[in-house]
């Protein structure tokens, strides 16, 4: 292993791919043998694993710098020849589902992999492969549109990331200046992001035609493997939501305003907790990367080992730059059986909560790499995958004061606030790709009516001070994943309920929470949804009262530590 700056790109060959993938589906097909077909399974996943790392490298390097000629013309290139092997994959997905072996298949591997491999025979073939180079084309436009959007403040250029550590001074005339520049931004290139939005939209549907869908949502539900719950189940889950969180977030906000000596919360106030200004970590990024060393370090053998693989290895590229793509994710390189952390540091609190929540993630991927044979299986449907994030926030918290010093408690307080307070942002996303799924052919003026009227059953409390392109509606285009990653969202404010329940029981037996923990990272996706909740010890979040028995004691801590003082 090298480090990350030091790996050679080189463009995956994608007919020798293609040639091997249809290879591999003719063994399958004359197999006489579960062996024969399980050697051929193997034999095309290192040489997809190989491909899949490049394809990573590019994709890693493109959204560090977007304005990078050469990473953009080969991302497009990578996404027109992956659009390309649908055909030849589906014929291998095909062999493997229809083989009269598939039963000893799932004996070893379990069930997951070759329903994994139904769904997308469902939902991708060789009638949508144009469709799909389009939305690749479209993603694309997205980013660079975002990354590109700078404004001048106070003498200095900001993007969006620049202006979130204004919109937390305790000035408010500041908070107020950084706001209305960060809506401006978005209004700024609101044109451009709602022509891009409708055409994603129009070819979403057109696919889900194409594929015998009667709507876009279905067709999502099956592509996100969504085996286990329906749109009626997250309805169910939203309203939990609205009668459980959002009276509580109310009363947090009441008690905010008081404790900022405002007459009147307004969304620059949001981010606020208290009135001498929040925890802010310390440290350059360099010194925060160590301190994240130290910690893990501490925290067990398994996150210490994990830690020290990703900074020896630089897998990391976490400070804000010109050109840099919007936001943080963990990726994998998994011949190297490596994860990236990739983010955007502000110099505020959520510096350190990427380096616990996507480090979370990374954790879970350097653990399922090393002991999951089927790369398909090393990581879980995002449901799971975001348990394994949200838990490893709560689980750092004794390691806080490395990053926070006296602040610390002030931290984990507003932590705390955050994590529960999103809960019905969380939902209103949710609800609102389904709207827009539901009526296609909805205008952009609709998308902003529809927005705001989501908004206001979930967050009543949520008042933009008169700003006339988010009181109509526009707040709703600042979230990435309602164009590159559709129905993703839904999946946090699930997984936030089952972190919050490692928490509490954290707090009685921290041993045991963590085993609970570690087996289900280690168990990756190779089971189901419902199976994996069961895995990790978990209550369904879908069951009546789950969220309620799952926050209490969160509601209780906070009106303890923020509300009653």
């Amino acid at each position: 292993m090298i480090r990350f700056s030091e790996i050679e790109y080189r463009r995956p060959d994608m007919e020798a791919l293609e040639a091997a993938v249809t290879e591999a589906a003719r063994k399958v097909r004359g197999a006489k043998s579960y062996r024969e077909v399980r050697e051929a399974y193997f034999a095309l996943q290192e040489k997809e694993m190989q491909a899949d790392t490049m394809y990573t490298v590019c994709h890693i390097r493109n959204t560090v710098n977007t304005a990078d000629a050469f990473y953009d013309s080969e991302m497009r290139w990578l996404r027109e020849a992956e659009a390309r092997m649908i055909p030849a994959f589906k014929t291998w997905q095909k062999a493997l589902t229809e083989s009269p072996f598939r039963g000893e298949m799932e004996a070893e591997f379990g069930k997951q992999l070759l329903r994994k491999m139904d769904a997308a025979l469902m939902t991708s073939d060789e009638r949508i492969i144009s469709e799909t180079i389009r939305e690749g084309e479209l993603q694309q436009a997205y980013k660079k549109v975002t990354a590109g959007a700078e404004t001048e403040f106070r003498g200095e250029k900001c993007n969006f990331y620049g202006l979130l550590k204004h919109m937390q001074s305790i000035d408010r005339t500041e908070r107020k200046e950084a706001f209305e520049a960060w809506a401006g931004l978005y209004e700024q290139i609101s044109g451009e992001l709602e022509a891009i939005y409708g055409e994603m939209v129009q070819l979403r549907n057109t696919k889900a035609q194409k594929m015998g869908f009667s709507s876009y949502t279905d067709m999502a539900y099956i592509a996100r493997n969504r085996f286990d719950y329906t749109q009626e189940d997250a309805a169910r889950f939203r309203e939990q939501v609205r009668t459980t969180i959002s009276p509580a977030v109310a009363e947090i906000r009441e008690a905010q305003k008081k404790r900022l000596g405002i007459d009147r919360m307004h969304y620059y106030d949001e981010a606020l907790k208290f009135p001498d200004g929040n925890a802010m970590p310390i440290g350059t990024a360099k010194e925060l990367v160590e301190k994240a060393r130290k910690m893990y370090r501490e925290m067990s053998p398994e996150t210490g080992e994990f830690f020290d693989f990703m900074t020896e290895y630089e897998l990391f590229d976490l400070e804000t730059k010109p050109g840099k793509h919007m936001g943080g994710y963990m990726t994998r390189l998994p011949s190297l059986q490596a994860p990236f952390i990739f983010s955007n540091f502000n110099g505020t609190e959520a510096d350190v909560d990427v380096l616990t929540h996507e480090a979370g993630h990374a954790f879970q991927g350097y653990l399922s790499m090393r002991s999951i044979p089927v790369a398909a299986l090393c990581g879980s449907t995002s449901e799971i995958n975001e348990v394994h994030s949200m838990s490893m926030e709560h689980f750092a918290y004794p390691w806080m004061e490395y990053f926070f010093g006296a602040q610390t408690e002030k931290y984990t307080t507003a932590h705390l606030l955050g994590a529960l307070c999103t809960i019905p942002y969380l939902v209103c996303v949710d609800e609102f790709q389904h709207a827009v799924y539901a009526n296609p052919e909805m205008t952009p003026g609709e998308w902003r009516k529809t927005w705001r009227e989501i908004e206001r059953k979930y967050m009543p409390w949520r008042d933009y001070d008169g700003n006339g392109f988010l009181e109509e509606g526009g707040f709703w285009m600042q979230k990435l994943h309602i164009f590159l990653y559709p129905f993703y969202y839904i999946e946090y404010a699930l997984a936030q309920i089952c972190a919050f329940q490692y928490y509490g029981r954290m707090k009685e037996n921290r041993t045991a929470a963590w085993e609970d923990y570690l087996r289900l990272c280690r168990a990756g996706g190779t089971k189901g949804y419902f199976e994996l909740l069961e895995t990790g010890n978990l209550l369904n979040p879908f069951r009546d009262g789950t969220v309620e028995k799952s926050t209490g004691h969160v509601i209780e801590e906070i009106r303890r530590r923020y509300i009653q003082e």
